[in-house]
């Protein structure tokens, strides 16, 4: 049986804690080989000791004989005293390490002292019992730091707390469970409407259409519809359920035009919109490494706020929700500012098995008129005069188009 071994690792953050003494620990989400994902939390003191034996295991590589040969990355040694300053500005240095460190040959990246260290202990899944007046306090890097990336934002991010409105049971063992009226902390908020949380000293994913801000019923950083639609294609068929959701086919190209925090977006097809799930689209021109993992470690779409039974909100007005009439209207009036033919939409959203190219047979359009003329021009005509097909129509031409070719056609026709 293959071994299993850490294929990423990310700093999440920081977390100061008060019991049994104030001492901070740095968050690790671990992705194993296997589709795993845990949460791990470790001091600098004993990464900085893992850091010492990975030396000594692997003294040629470390450097130790010939400093030329030297590939295991360096690590400052931890201070005397730590404070709120050295760890947090520790974190660019440490999540570089841990990149290069997996980047090493699979000999060093995947060997048993590795493993062990990013394995999760008792302590990570049943944290120390919290301060009796003082409760933790946990600060988020910023994905930018992470990378590298120097942002003008240099001060900790605090996790947002949200609350349940109904309760959750787990489907797998990644999930969470929840309670109505639960507190729970927001690790990471996933595009695909899957929220990993914690809960006290429980931690997994959490649909985000169960949890609500305490402040306001709405998602502040929830973008408005942008009508100009980004194009995507869908990786996975998926059967609408709801009267507001769209059918699609896989492989199927439409346009995304309001990007929900709950996963579920609305696409545009067409004239017709609807709900998808946003873990079955792929943004064309992109890597589909990231899509392909998310489909892999869940196969189900999250729930849809409007699903849950028995919700409990704290807020007096509900969340404020955009039909699918307004939407579809919006799109309508966007699409005839632009100067794209909305007519040609209808046609083929609503009734796709009559063609133009039908249509034109049908109604004679775009045929040239026959002039009243003598039998002998016409025997003529038929000996020397080649037969010309009729022009096509506006709404063939577009319709043989591919959708990079009609979409520069509207912003021409618009400018």
């Amino acid at each position: 049986m293959t071994e299993i071994y850490v294929r990423h690792v990310e700093l999440l953050g920081f977390e100061k804690r008060f019991y049994p003494s104030q001492h901070y620990v740095y968050m690790f989400l671990v992705k194993w080989s296997d589709q795993s994902e845990k949460l791990i939390y470790r001091k600098y003191p004993e990464i900085h000791a893992f850091h010492k034996t990975l030396k000594e295991m692997f003294p040629i590589e470390a450097g130790e004989i010939d400093a030329k040969d030297r590939i295991i990355p360096s690590l400052p040694a931890p201070k005397w005293l730590d404070n709120h300053k050295t760890t947090e500005t520790r974190q660019s240095t440490l999540a570089e390490y841990i990149r290069s460190l997996l980047n090493l040959p699979t000999k060093i990246s995947r060997c048993l002292l590795v493993r062990n260290f990013f394995k999760v202990r008792p302590e990570d899944e049943n944290p120390p019992a919290p301060h009796p007046f003082k409760r933790n306090e946990t600060y988020v890097m910023s994905k930018d730091k992470a990378r590298g990336i120097t942002t003008d934002i240099t001060g900790p991010i605090m996790l947002e707390s949200y609350r349940a409105i109904a309760d959750y049971t787990k489907s797998s063992k990644y999930e969470l469970n929840l309670k109505a009226g639960d507190l729970v902390d927001i690790v990471e908020k996933s595009q695909n409407g899957w929220w990993f949380c914690q809960c006290e000293n429980h931690r997994g994913w959490a649909p985000a259409a169960y949890l609500e801000p305490l402040d306001d019923p709405n998602e502040a950083e929830e973008p408005e519809p942008n009508y100009a639609g980004e194009l995507y294609k869908t990786i996975k068929a998926y059967t609408a359920v709801e009267k507001d959701e769209m059918t699609l086919e896989a492989g199927e190209t439409i346009e995304v035009i309001h990007k929900l925090l709950d996963g579920w977006w609305v696409v545009r097809k067409g004239e017709e919109t609807g709900y998808f799930p946003s873990m079955f689209l792929h943004k064309t021109g992109e890597k589909r490494e990231v899509d392909e993992e998310n489909i892999m470690r869940r196969k189900t779409p999250p729930p849809r706020r409007s699903t849950i039974r028995n919700a409990q909100s704290i807020h007096a007005k509900g969340r404020q929700r955009i039909s699918q009439d307004t939407y579809r209207r919006n799109s309508r009036r966007f699409l005839q500012d632009r100067g794209r033919p909305v007519s040609q939409l209808k046609k083929n959203s609503r009734t796709p098995g009559l063609s133009p190219l039908r249509e034109r047979k049908t109604n004679g359009e775009n045929a040239p008129k026959p002039e009243p003329t003598s039998p002998n021009d016409d025997l003529k005509k038929k000996e020397t005069t080649p037969i010309i097909p009729p022009r096509p129509s506006p709404e063939l031409i577009m319709e043989r188009c591919t959708e990079n070719t009609r979409r520069k056609i509207s912003i021409r026709n618009s400018s």
